[in-house]
């Protein structure tokens, strides 16, 4: 276990807009969640079925300053009493991407504070340690960990030695399993962002209903693949070619949510076991990305966890979707090593491992 960082009242400003929400928090030196603030977008995208890229870049423009207000009124805090502006500059859709940069250099600049960069996807495999401004702050960090990032766009597996420099062990090669769970939501009638509509559906249904495979892509791998579960699950409720599927009764909506919901979590506990097997010395899971609010994947983890002898570090379901908190808690570790940005900082639509 690695001590955490001493308690320090320095705060930290982190700010989201890599996809679909505009969001704000801010973080102190030991990661509590002084104030935050969120402004989804779903109605804007629902029509569409998913995320316009456009859309979702003029809907940030309006909302940055509102959101960043109403996190400093949450903390209780003004612009002066900021000691750093994070901000997550990749992955994601770029002209979101720069507004929020542009955002962040915009206050760097005039409260005369550090730039910070932060990968987002690096920031959700930290969010279970994120706690309320009143809780006591974690006094350690199940570190070296194994680390798994399940979200719309990643489906990644980290070696963490260091936090704010992972080890990608793995990724999707196709559809990440949250982007996965959407299509699957599409195909069943059920409104966008389909992966909670999936999961209620899930409940109802038999998840040995249907025979889906999950892609093996060799034991020495760890990457991942959804794009055929998702076609086999097309088939299975919309028919295959020359052949017509069974009725969508509500019956069979659900056993088609169970069974995908089953294929994809196993998919998901094969790489997951593989990885524990392969890394005997880590002492920790952490876990992020907007999936792990699923209940049956929360399950699955706590159970590969206790078999690898891992301490499990999943977040509250509020910090599993992107939000500024997990921006700012990265970048509190950047801004007590120096480790900062120039103004010259670019965003990037990809990670960079």
């Amino acid at each position: 276990m690695i001590d955490a960082a001493p308690d320090r009242r320095r705060l930290v400003l982190g700010i989201e807009t890599s996809c679909d929400e505009t969001a704000a928090a801010v973080v102190d030196g030991v990661w509590r969640v002084r104030g935050a603030a969120v402004a989804v977008q779903h109605d804007l995208h629902e029509t569409y079925g998913g995320v316009v890229p456009e859309i979702a870049s003029r809907a940030h423009l309006e909302r940055m300053l509102p959101v960043i207000r109403q996190a400093l009124d949450a903390a209780g805090a003004t612009l002066a009493d900021l000691d750093a502006i994070a901000v997550g500059h990749r992955p994601g859709l770029i002209g979101a991407l720069l507004v929020g940069t542009s955002a962040a250099k915009g206050l760097a600049i005039g409260l005369g504070v550090p730039l910070i960069g932060v990968d987002h996807v690096h920031a959700h495999l930290l969010s279970g340690l994120l706690v309320d401004h009143d809780a006591a702050p974690r006094t350690s960090r199940p570190l070296p960990a194994i680390g798994l990032v399940v979200s719309g766009g990643h489906t990644n597996l980290y070696e963490i030695e260091d936090p704010t420099e992972p080890r990608r062990l793995g990724r999707t090669i196709d559809d990440a399993i949250g982007e996965a769970f959407d299509k699957v939501g599409a195909m069943l009638g059920l409104p966008h962002p389909g992966g909670p509509g999936v999961e209620r559906l899930a409940a109802d249904g038999d998840p040995e209903a249907l025979s889906l495979p999950v892609a093996n892509l060799g034991r020495d791998r760890l990457d991942f693949s959804f794009s055929g579960l998702k076609t086999a699950v097309r088939y299975a409720a919309l028919g295959a070619p020359g052949r017509d599927a069974p009725p969508l009764t509500d019956a069979r909506r659900a056993d088609v949510a169970a069974s995908f919901q089953r294929a994809a979590i196993a998919a998901l506990r094969r790489n997951l076991r593989r990885t524990i097997d392969r890394l005997p010395e880590a002492r920790g899971l952490l876990v992020g990305g907007g999936v792990v609010a699923n209940a049956a994947v929360r399950r699955m983890l706590a159970e590969e966890a206790e078999r690898g002898g891992l301490d499990l570090v999943v977040p509250d379901l509020r910090w599993c979707q992107d939000n500024g908190a997990l921006i700012a808690a990265l970048g509190a570790p950047g801004l007590d090593a120096d480790k900062t940005d120039a103004l010259t900082l670019v965003p990037s639509a990809t990670t960079r491992t």
